[in-house]
This record gives C-alpha cells, structure tokens and sequence, in this order.
C-alpha cells in the first residue's frame, strides 16, 4: 500500500499520526498476512476486485462500494487485488478535534460497523464522497499552518454525516428522541458488552423498558438488540483468538462468560467453529 503523509502540527504535537488520507491505485495490502487496525478507517472504491476478510468475514471489493473499518477490527484482503480509490483514517486523539455535532454520526458507524461494513454506493453518493474525499486530501497535503487539524476536523465531521445518511441511520421516519437513544444504546454496547451481556442492563441505563429498547433496535437497524451485543462479543472474541496465545478459558473470563463451555458453546453457536478450531484457521498473522 502506498504511504501515506503524517499530519504533522504544531501547535498540537498529539494530533501527530492521528490522521491521514491518500489516494490509491494498486493493492491495498501486497499479500494476505491479517491486519488488525489501529484507526478508523473509510475505504473508498471507485474502481476495484479482490475480497477483503473482515473480523473473519469476507467481503468482494467492488466499483463504488465504501468499507468501514472500526479501530480494532482485523483484516486482510486475498493477494489478487487492485482498488482505485481513496483511504481515509483517523485516530481517537484527532476525533476529538471533531465538533461534537458530529460524535452522534461517529458513534452509530463505528461502533457497530460490523451492522454496516461495506456499503454499495449509487452514483450520486459515489460522486459526494469522491468530492469531500479530494477536497480533504488537498487540505491533507497543504502546507501546515496553525487551524490545519480544525479545518481538517471540519471535514470529516462532514463526511460522518453524509456516510450515515448514506446508510440510512438516521432515518428519517424515526423522531430524534429515538434516533438518539438508539446511538446511545450503540456507544454503551461498545463500552460495556465485556461487562454484562443483557439487553435488560442497557435498557435499564437508558431508561427505558426492554421491549422498548428491541422495538428501538428493529426499527433502527433491522436488528435485535441482543443481535447487536453478540456481534461485539465475537468479534473480540475473534480478535483475542487471533492476536494474542490466551487460552480460551482465560478470553472467557475476560469477556465476562462465567464458564469457558459457556464462552466455547455461545462461540460456536455465532460462527459454527470451537474457539480452538477458529485459532487454528490462522497461521500468518501481521499487526
């Protein structure tokens, strides 16, 4: 993959490294060893082949198609690929130059992005996106100056918006009260699925009755509620099985399982393998 630039500013030594955005014409990886992502990351594919495996499912790279890659997620695309395109990412350091206006938007796309990885664009949208995506790059590549992160900042805070319009998340039939509880439902899944595995707790926290809160995440997203916490939980679980040699009773307790038969049999239950028998699947791994 081609390198790219570092944002580099002065008056903020932390937002270093926090951000990039490159155009691309080639491969995106040179061979198939897994990635697992230290950034959030929007993949824009104008042109393109090949199938990209994320957190183990694999997707085909296609012409105007859009993935979204949540910070910790693991993947890695098959050799034979070509993608023209775009690659934007950024670090939680530099979100946090974003306005908050933008947090909602934010929140709902990568906090859930395995409910949305990889989005089929239409003609106009390909065309919005390609537009912000080169505005940003010639900012990207401006000379520093000392309001370079804000107006930066600004951009992306406008891309967020316009990729969850894109996915219809924030429907339009739906009023904004429950447009709101539904990304803070997704923002505490995302903080508290190693703690506790009920949609009853959530609903609790949110104050609202369980029902309400699976009615909620239907209407939203075409899920279940559950749906949505058991995605968290494999992936990590995946994520743990992969990158680091814990035994499966010890990725069970972290995940707040209170037996590893009860960690292995949920396990397989998701992705139709043993924790063991998905380790074993993975023999080169790159980080």
């Amino acid at each position: 993959m081609h390198t790219a630039h570092i944002l580099n500013i002065d008056i903020n030594p932390a937002l270093r490294d926090s951000f990039s955005v490159e155009e691309i014409s080639g491969q995106l990886f040179e061979d198939d060893t897994l990635h697992r992502i230290s950034f959030n990351e929007l993949i824009l594919v104008t042109e393109g082949y090949g199938t990209v495996a994320i957190d183990g499912v694999s997707y085909d790279i296609v012409p105007r198609s859009l993935f979204v890659i949540s910070k910790g997620q693991v993947y890695a695309v098959n050799s034979n690929n070509h993608v023209e395109g775009y690659v934007l990412r950024f670090g939680d350091c530099f979100w946090e130059k974003a306005p908050a206006s933008a947090s909602n938007c934010k929140a709902v796309l990568f906090n859930d992005a395995s409910g949305h990885q990889q989005m089929q664009l239409n003609i106009q949208d390909e065309e919005a996106l390609t537009s912000l995506m080169i505005t940003m790059l010639d900012e990207f590549n401006a000379a520093d100056y000392v309001n370079k992160g804000d107006a930066l900042a600004a951009y992306l805070k406008i891309m967020m918006i316009k990729v969850a319009n894109i996915n219809s998340l924030l429907h339009e039939g739906l009023s904004t009260t429950e447009n709101k509880i539904y990304r803070q439902y997704l923002e505490l899944v995302s903080k508290e699925y190693r703690n506790t595995h009920e949609v009853a707790d959530y609903a609790e926290k949110l104050g609202i009755s369980y029902r309400q809160l699976a009615d909620l995440c239907k209407r939203c997203a075409g899920r279940r509620a559950k749906d949505i916490i058991n995605g968290q939980l494999v992936a990590e679980a995946k994520r743990l099985l992969q990158f680091s040699s814990k035994p499966v009773k010890e990725i069970s307790y972290i995940l707040n399982f209170a037996t590893p038969y009860q960690f292995s049999a949920f396990f397989k239950k998701e992705t139709h393998l043993s924790p063991n028998d998905y380790r074993a699947q993975f023999v080169k791994i790159g980080i």
